[in-house]
């Protein structure tokens, strides 16, 4: 590695690849949002989680505005690591404790179906978001956590889901990584997590959803058979409003203490060497390992590696910047004791993207008893973007009083009843 000072210089600090290498023509230009607007449902947040449930609710007919803050897919999902994954990000066991064998099971089946439903939206809209179907290594490095992990494959296998473990000969074959065993899955892909919002977002318009950027709710009040979204400069009037800002804002302040406020940190690194490559196995398969907090590690158009992991409690923002090049340098050595091979590259971007952790680690998703008219989409901390296009379906459900005995999974239920 290079000195500090040399580092600093070549690194992009605080800047999404994903955002900042996207042409200008692919970026959508929305209006504030002004006046008075009668609708069926609001959408506050305009993320991955917001432009997937816009599209939904578009594609069914139903009459949808989305209100953005800032810009379009530009917040959290737009510093995401882009992973289409199988699976919520936690232990299987973990969530049985907690929740039960048949809560879990039904957790575990529905981001499945995510996953696989979503891979077959960005097929059929021809989304141009990079997208490359992977599947995914759970791996183990020490023996205390290949025990664990032959305890997960265990659990989730009596659950009846497919969990194989593979040794350490074929984790190499496939990411080079020396690893004693992993649990390979399939089912999942990476994209370019920014064009497919900024895709979705179009896909929803195009289908009739009016989208405003710029456009914060400062208010929303609700009466017996509407609610209301004020902006700064108009008034939205609809049956339901859907909160897909990922943590509660500050309307929601009796929900911001069932929530630990989190960031992940990402580095991309510049482009690997052709010979350096040839030795890092197929590179095939995007791979998360069984550290506290895991490392997740995808190739990006097969020439850099993009790591995530260094998660941390958000701090005070007068401390970022300072954060930001210590967890990047920290991300580059750990992924250097990962992959040798690849000691001396540097970190071309270095940023963060923060979320909100429930206590089971499973996303909060419908409606909350203390709010009616409203349904929410807070707390996916899976490091994924299927919780997005889980969110979705799950909210329709809701709002077309269809719901599933699986979506129960992620209701907010498993709060304390003083919440």
């Amino acid at each position: 590695m290079v000195g500090p000072h040399e580092n600093k210089r070549m690194t992009r600090y605080g800047r999404s690849p994903w955002i900042e290498n996207c042409p200008e023509s692919l970026v959508p230009a929305c209006p504030k949002q002004r006046g008075s607007l009668q609708t069926d449902v609001v959408i506050v947040g305009g993320g991955l989680a917001g432009c997937m449930t816009a599209y939904a609710f578009a594609a069914a007919g139903i009459r949808v505005a989305l209100v953005e803050e800032g810009q379009i897919g530009r917040g959290s999902s737009g510093c995401s690591s882009g992973w289409i994954s199988d699976d919520p990000g936690v232990g299987f066991q973990d969530v049985e404790r907690a929740l039960g064998v048949r809560a879990a099971r039904h957790g575990w089946r529905s981001w499945r179906r995510a996953a696989l439903d979503f891979i077959a939206l960005v097929r059929r809209l021809k989304l141009a978001c990079r997208f490359d179907q992977r599947g995914a290594l759970l791996v183990a490095n020490t023996p205390e956590q290949a025990l664990r992990l032959k305890k997960e494959q265990k659990v989730r296998r009596d659950a009846g889901l497919d969990a194989p473990l593979v040794n350490a000969r074929a984790i190499a074959v496939e990411a080079a990584v020396s690893a004693i065993s992993a649990i390979k899955t399939r089912d999942g892909a990476t994209v370019d997590p920014y064009r497919a919002a900024i895709g979705l977002a179009g896909a929803a318009a195009d289908r009739g959803a009016k989208l405003f950027e710029r456009s914060p709710a400062r208010r929303i009040t609700f009466a017996r058979k509407f609610v209301d979204v004020g902006t700064p400069h108009g008034t939205i009037r609809a049956d339901r409003v859907v909160v897909a800002t990922g943590t509660p804002t500050p309307l929601f302040k009796t929900l911001a203490r069932h929530f630990w406020y989190r960031s992940s940190f990402l580095v991309l690194t510049e482009r690997v060497p052709a010979r350096i490559r040839q030795q890092l196995g197929r590179r095939g398969a995007v791979v998360r390992d069984s550290a506290a907090p895991p490392h997740v590690i995808r190739w990006v158009e097969d020439e850099r590696l993009l790591v995530s992991g260094a998660d941390c409690n958000t701090g005070p923002d007068r401390q970022r910047g300072t954060i930001l090049v210590q967890r990047t340098g920290q991300l580059m050595y750990e992924l250097s004791t990962i992959y040798p091979d690849i000691s001396g590259l540097q970190p071309e971007y270095g940023w963060d993207a923060g979320y909100g952790r429930t206590a089971d680690g499973l996303p909060y998703l419908g409606p909350h008893r203390n709010y009616p008219r409203h349904l929410f989409a807070l707390g996916d901390a899976s490091h994924s973007v299927t919780g997005a296009y889980l969110a979705s379906r799950v909210l329709l459900r809701h709002f077309l009083d269809e719901a599933e005995e699986a979506d129960e999974v992620f209701g907010f239920h498993r709060l304390p009843r003083s919440g």
